[in-house]
């Protein structure tokens, strides 16, 4: 894994080099900060809990991380860098793995960041600290999971507005799988895919975490969304490569 981590530090530092890391970091803590305390009711709801924030922050990554991605792959095969990325003495799939590491550290300090959200709901009163420590994780699972699609979507194409559009409503179709609307329809005509949607939902997997509930299926089940599609993005890759 030494590549790999030296390609994930090349491009966290790369991510620092240029304004779009401030402006996405800016921009998610002014949003996760007004829909916690305005559309959350985060003072007026009298608990003293972060679920306010959690409720948000899945829907947030839907627009954000894809931002992210879709220069992942895009803007290297745009540029025609790729052919040197993919030259160097390391493996693909590290390259793959290395860039995905550092677009999900770069999550990791933006989550980081919203630290006083949770020292002001402690000096508020006294919350589980336990669940929000799982919320976090949770949070940390669903960015990754969008990360992941929304690389391999960067890696099929060259034009980064392609890029984002498909990755949001990807992303958005796996978010919404789960949600009353798209289950109690699909209840009444078609049993089996409301089933489905409901396995496949990212929303549901994450609702778990925010209950303080770590269960091994739903870590199974973010690991092998992120595997699955770190394999495709390794496997368009080597297509392309081939074309």
């Amino acid at each position: 894994m030494a590549p790999a981590l030296i390609v994930a530090r090349r491009e966290l530092a790369g991510y620092f080099a240029t304004p779009v890391a401030y402006v996405f970091i800016v921009i998610f803590l002014v949003l996760a900060g007004a829909l916690t305390f305005a559309m959350g009711n985060f003072f007026s709801r009298g608990q003293a809990d972060l679920q306010p924030f959690f409720a948000f922050v899945p829907w947030l990554f839907l627009f954000l991380v894809p931002a992210l991605t879709m220069r992942l792959w895009a803007e290297e095969r745009r540029l025609g860098t790729i052919e040197l990325l993919l030259t160097l003495p390391l493996p693909q799939w590290q390259a793959v793995v290395g860039k995905f590491l550092a677009a999900w550290a770069f999550c990791g300090i933006a989550l980081a960041l919203t630290f006083p959200l949770w020292i002001t709901v402690n000096l508020l009163g006294r919350p589980d600290n336990g669940v929000i420590v799982s919320g976090y994780l949770g949070c940390l699972m669903v960015a990754g999971a969008y990360l992941a699609l929304g690389a391999a979507v960067s890696a099929m194409t060259k034009n980064q507005v392609i890029a984002f559009v498909l990755a949001v409503a990807l992303c958005f179709l796996f978010a919404a799988a789960g949600s009353p609307v798209v289950t109690d329809f699909l209840s009444t005509r078609l049993p089996v895919l409301a089933e489905v949607a409901r396995a496949i939902s990212v929303s549901d997997r994450f609702g778990s975490f925010t209950r303080g509930i770590i269960a091994a299926r739903d870590l199974v089940y973010f690991a092998s969304f992120i595997g699955f599609f770190l394999f495709l993005n390794a496997v368009v890759l080597d297509h392309r490569k081939a074309d």
